[in-house]
C-alpha cells in the first residue's frame, strides 16, 4: 500500500518536465536565429545599453513589466466590482501603452541569450503578445459598450500574462538569464595575495587564463609592463574573456560583445549590466601576484583601491 505514494514522490514535476522539453526542442531555432538577428540590427545606438539596464546595474525589463502587469491585475480586480468598468478600461489602456517599451527591452535582452534560454524566451514573448492582443480586444469591446465581452477578454489576457510570468521566472531563476555570473567571485577567492606564475609566463599583449582558488582569472600584460587581472568569466553569461579581444584598454567578450575596462573591470558596453571583479597586481621575485579588490565600486563608482606594483 505504501509503494504507490513513494513512487509518486519520486516522479518528476510535470511542469518542470515540460519546461525541460521546451529548452531542448530545436524546432523553433530557425525562427529564433532570424528574430535575434533582426533585433541586433535595430539602429538603437546607445539606447541599446539603456534598454539592457547597464545604467541600473541589472536588466531593466523586469522593472518595466510591473506597469502593464500591475495595471491589468488592478483592472481585473475592478472588473469584479459593479460600476467600475470605466476605471478598469482606463487601466487596460495604461497597460497596453506600457507594454511596447517593456517588450522592446525584453527583446534586446533576449537577442543575447543562450539557445536554451532563447527557446523559453520565445514562448514567454508569445504568451505576452497573446495577452496584449486579448487586452487590445478587451479595450475595443469596452469602447463599444460590450462590457461583458471586455471583461471576458480581460480575464483571458490575465491568464496569458500569468503564463508569460511563469516562463519569465523560469528564465530568471532556473536559467539565470539576466543574473550576474561573476557575483560569487568575492565569496570564493580568499583575501590576500595569490601567486599565479612567473612574469615570463605572461607574454605582452596576449590574454592569459589562470586559476585563483578555482576561480578563472584573466591576466593581461601591457607593453609598458603593467599587468591587469579580472575575473575571467563574463558577468553577462559567463563567456571566456581570455578568448576575447583586447583594444583601447578594454577586453571584449567573444560570446555577446560585452566590453570591460581592464584597469578596474567596469562594464563599458553591454549586454553585461554588472562589472567584472578586478584584482590588484604586483610582481615579487619575478612572479606575478594578484589580490581581489573588494571595494572597487565604493565612493560613487570610482575605484577605491589603486593598482600595486612591487619589484623586489
Amino acid at each position: 500500500m505504501s509503494a504507490t505514494p513513494r513512487h509518486r514522490r519520486l516522479q518528476q514535476n510535470r511542469v518542470l518536465w515540460l519546461l525541460d522539453r521546451l529548452e531542448r526542442t530545436p524546432l523553433a531555432d530557425p525562427v529564433i536565429d532570424r528574430l535575434q538577428a533582426g533585433v541586433r540590427s535595430l539602429p538603437l545606438g546607445r539606447g541599446r545599453d539603456v534598454l539592457h539596464g547597464r545604467w541600473l546595474g541589472h536588466p531593466v525589463h523586469p522593472l518595466m513589466v510591473q506597469v502593464p502587469i500591475g495595471s491589468w491585475l488592478s483592472a481585473a480586480v475592478l472588473d469584479t466590482r459593479p460600476g467600475r468598468s470605466r476605471e478598469a478600461g482606463l487601466l487596460v489602456g495604461v497597460g497596453l501603452a506600457a507594454a511596447a517599451p517593456s517588450a522592446l527591452a525584453g527583446a534586446v535582452d533576449w537577442a543575447e541569450l543562450h539557445r536554451e534560454q532563447a527557446r523559453v524566451g520565445l514562448v514567454h514573448a508569445v504568451a505576452n503578445w497573446a495577452a496584449v492582443g486579448l487586452y487590445a480586444t478587451s479595450l475595443a469591446c469596452r469602447l463599444k459598450g460590450r462590457t461583458a465581452a471586455g471583461r471576458a477578454y480581460g480575464f483571458l489576457g490575465l491568464t496569458a500574462v500569468g503564463l508569460g510570468g511563469m516562463l519569465g521566472g523560469h528564465l530568471a531563476y532556473r536559467q539565470a538569464s539576466g543574473a550576474n555570473h561573476a557575483e560569487e567571485v568575492p565569496h570564493v577567492v580568499r583575501e590576500g595575495w595569490h601567486r599565479i606564475g612567473a612574469v615570463a609566463e605572461f607574454p605582452v599583449g596576449h590574454p592569459e587564463r589562470r586559476l585563483v582558488d578555482d576561480v578563472p582569472v584573466l591576466v593581461y600584460r601591457e607593453s609598458g609592463g603593467t599587468i591587469h587581472a579580472l575575473a575571467e568569466r563574463c558577468s553577462h553569461l559567463a563567456g571566456p574573456l581570455s578568448e576575447g579581444t583586447v583594444a583601447d584598454g578594454c577586453v571584449q567578450c567573444p560570446w555577446h560583445g560585452s566590453v570591460f575596462r581592464l584597469s578596474d573591470g567596469w562594464n563599458v558596453r553591454g549586454p553585461a549590466t554588472a562589472p567584472q571583479p578586478a584584482f590588484d597586481t604586483r610582481i615579487v621575485d619575478g612572479h606575478v601576484e594578484v589580490r581581489l579588490r573588494r571595494d572597487v565600486w565604493a565612493n560613487g563608482g570610482r575605484a577605491a583601491s589603486e593598482r600595486v606594483h612591487e619589484h623586489t
